[in-house]
């Protein structure tokens, strides 16, 4: 494989909203390239980058892929990322090594949350940026507004360099800014055009965001700045030699036009990632902590080895694949080197650069690119290696948390440990997967991103593992307490021809403030009951209040006060004081107005403007509590508070009111009481399950 020097590799990756066309516009460039030799389809399944099957079954991108070509002499790697937000620890993994992002925006839909969210991603790893708005060869295509939407969100540094003349169906020719040109593709999808000056009105408007570039450009080089002033402007050679820091410090947001099924406007992006795109030399050091945390620089002229495992993929008939950017030294296969994250040692097997499923075999890797290898012992996503003599770890990637929640139920017994490695391998995999083995619940329970997240996950483990379940609704945790005041006398008496048992419990019991959890005093006076016998009954208590009384949920928020009782100097013994305990406190839990609460989440939504009144109306159905709106460019930030049970499967229902244009974000909050309708159903649901089980 030819090898390139740092300085010669252009590290990105395709970003935006779901539907965006992100793997087309890969595709379009490795066919400019001649890395292949005619666009795939997504529709059938034989695009470079979406290779999976649970991709070709789906039609969208799952995973994120990495792909190479060559463009004029530089080396371009590619990560095609999922546009769905299930899969947003894909495209975050991959903003986390890359040097730049590649925004793509639907020609007529515009902007989506997910163009927004990745954005935000980009601009939190100080990634510079460029658009693309793609699919203009669609019908009722808005260039012109969705350019405005743009400016409008991110300023007025958003500025096209190519411009679309012809857009719609039949679309062919670009207007290029920097060129002051018309450019005509070939209909072949070569990417191939041929060139002509701009005349007439096409001449003024290149000249107009010409000069909006150059004054973009000045202002961000203070040496610029003066000779614009004082040669009222910037030469030819001024302003391209400008055009690099200017991108790099993020004073131009370049937009280019592009239609990726047919590749017109594609070769313009690429030559524009070739000569301005960032280098490893652009971002030439990284802050890592070393053994004491103590914050150290890894640099890529650095000839000590730090490379970074951005992604673990298990591949059919292949293993599980470790992909990795080298941020110092160099990667060679057959190099020791040290997990700094799992203090292991690892040997690195065959490293290899990809184009999808499609790979080749690289001896070394220098400081900037990316590659793969399979087989590490004990690496995954996440994970630093570098050389023994050192050891330093590299920042990781802060994931959102889980929003979607569903538990397993086995259809076959004895399968538990199968399971069980199954999804600690998943979540090694994919840090946006989670699990719990609920003991409280007695369910296994799956978190992600999503419903589709969700189901992908369930796949790999049924398919990867042999293990077959159903995916119910979760549990919820309720919890059970009381809201007045109550008091008990039990005597608990067993005589049955050997050893007797004898004990009588006097008890009181009261609210406490909610979150106190449950508090077991005694104020035993006299000598009707040793005190070695308050621990039992304290035992009994705990008992009562983990098994619940209602409906078999943990009692919370009881003051309990253990204030007299009697005693068998023969029969009364440990386990009578429990028994009693607990039968007291039952009894007097259930006179003093008892009652089950429920768990609150706080719950923040993101959602187009156009879109509120459906989802403020769906809330209302949930039962939600809108606690503030606040307005964030196009969208709106709503906060409500919203019972978990209402909670089941929100991430698919908003999607489904805001045609996939909006996310969410669920912490728990708080508890509150149950309206009694509810209450009712869920005692009576618990009563009717014990049944069963019995």
């Amino acid at each position: 494989m030819k090898q390139y020097a740092s300085g010669d590799i252009r590290t990105f990756g395709l970003v935006g909203h779901a539907t965006s066309g992100k793997t087309m516009l890969a595709e379009a460039m490795l066919a400019s390239s001649g890395v292949i030799g005619r666009l795939g389809s997504v529709a059938n399944g034989s695009t470079t980058s979406d290779y999976h099957s649970t991709e070709h079954t789906r039609q969208i991108s799952i995973h994120a892929t990495p792909l190479h070509t060559e463009w004029q002499g530089k080396k371009l790697n590619i990560i095609d990322t999922p546009g769905y937000m299930d899969f947003i620890s894909e495209a975050l993994a991959a903003l986390r090594v890359c040097d730049f992002a590649v925004l793509t925006v639907h020609g007529v839909d515009g902007p989506g949350v997910g163009t927004d969210q990745v954005w935000q991603y980009a601009t939190g790893f100080n990634l510079p940026k460029i658009i693309t708005i793609n699919m203009l060869d669609k019908e009722h295509t808005n260039y012109d507004g969705i350019l405005a939407k743009l400016q409008e969100l991110y300023g007025n540094k958003v500025l096209p360099l190519s411009l679309p003349v012809n857009a719609g169906p039949g679309f062919n020719q670009i207007l290029d800014i920097m060129r002051n040109e018309v450019m005509t593709f070939e209909a072949n999808a070569s990417g191939r055009f041929t060139e002509a000056p701009a005349e007439g009105d096409l001449k003024a408007q290149a000249q107009q965001y010409h000069q909006q570039l150059v004054e973009l450009i000045a202002e961000s080089d203070e040496s610029l700045l003066e000779k614009f002033f004082e040669q009222g402007g910037l030469s030819e050679e001024e302003m391209r030699s400008g055009v690099h820091a200017a991108f790099q410090s993020g004073q131009v947001i370049p937009v280019f036009a592009v239609a990726a099924e047919t590749n017109i406007g594609v070769t313009r992006l690429m030559d524009f990632v070739a000569k301005y795109g960032s280098s490893p030399l652009d971002r030439k050091s990284v802050t890592a902590l070393d053994n004491n945390d103590n914050e150290v620089k890894v640099t890529v002229d650095d000839p000590k080895t730090v490379l970074y495992v951005f992604k673990t993929l298990a591949e059919e008939h292949v293993g599980e694949m470790s992909f990795f950017r080298v941020y110092s030294g160099k990667a060679t296969t057959g190099m020791e080197m040290y997990n700094s994250d799992r203090r292991t040692s690892e040997r690195l097997g065959q490293i290899m650069v990809l184009n999808g499923k499609h790979r080749e075999q690289a001896g070394s890797l220098v400081a900037g690119d990316i590659g793969a290898v399979v087989k590490l012992k004990d690496t995954h996503t996440g994970n630093t290696l570098c050389d023994p003599s050192i050891n330093v770890r590299l920042p990781k990637v802060d994931f959102p948390r889980p929003n979607i929640h569903a538990a397993l139920r086995l259809k076959s017994k004895g399968e538990e440990d199968k399971v069980a490695q199954g999804l600690a391998a998943l979540h090694e995999e994919d840090p946006t997967f989670h699990y719990l083995v609920d003991g409280e619940l007695h369910q296994t329970v799956i978190s992600g991103q999503g419903e589709l997240h969700l189901q992908v996950a369930a796949e790999r483990l049924r398919g990867r593992y042999r293990v077959d379940f159903d995916l119910i609704a979760p549990k919820i945790r309720f919890r059970e307490t009381i809201k007045a005041k109550a008091d008990s006398k039990y005597r608990h008496k067993k005589q049955s021809g050997g050893a007797g048992q004898f004990a009588e419990v006097w008890m009181k019991i009261e609210p406490s403030p909610r979150g106190t959890g449950v508090e077991f005093t005694q104020s035993l006076v006299g000598q009707n009951v040793d005190r070695a016998f308050v621990p039992s009954v304290d035992k009994g208590v705990k008992a009562a209040c983990t098994e619940g009384i209602l409906a078999g949920y943990t009692v919370v928020d009881v003051k309990i006060d253990f204030y007299d009782g009697k005693m068998h100097p023969v029969d009364s013994k440990d386990v009578a004081f429990q028994i009693a305990g607990k039968e007291a406190f039952k009894e007097a839990f259930l006179k003093a107005r008892p009652c089950m609460l429920e768990p609150i989440h706080l719950v923040t939504i993101k959602v187009p403007d156009e879109a509120m009144g459906a989802v403020i109306g769906d809330l209302s159905g949930r039962r939600g509590k809108i606690l503030g709106m606040d307005a964030e460019g196009g969208f709106q930030l709503i906060r409500a508070q919203i019972p978990a049970m209402e909670l089941y499967q929100y991430s698919t229902a908003l999607r489904s009111l805001t045609g996939g244009r909006a996310v969410h974000m669920e912490e728990f909050d708080h508890y509150e009481e149950m309206p009694k309708e509810m209450e009712a159903k869920v005692i009576a649901e618990s009563k009717k399950r014990d049944e069963e089980e019995e």
